[in-house]
């Protein structure tokens, strides 16, 4: 692969094949130890799914952080 005009990276075909890429796909883009590494949204999202499967879905960690944070703002503001 080559890096183009505008910073831009063509796929080649027979990875976008392998990996299930199609026009128009979204991915996730991220580094990790000097590796650029890109992955299909759709994958991003059932990892992230299956690692909080546990997780009763009648509980809510958005509004426990938030809970969380405002407490945490409070003690500060107090200080």
């Amino acid at each position: 692969m080559r890096i183009g005009p505008q910073g831009r990276a063509v796929i080649p075909a027979s990875v976008r094949r392998q990996l299930g890429l199609r026009t128009g796909d979204t991915v996730a883009v991220r580094i990790d130890g000097g590796r650029l590494i890109l992955e299909r949204r759709q994958d991003v999202l059932e990892r992230l799914q299956r690692r909080f499967d546990h997780v009763p879905r009648t509980r809510s960690l958005s509004k426990e952080l938030l809970a969380e944070r405002r407490l945490e703002a409070r003690r500060e503001a107090k200080r």
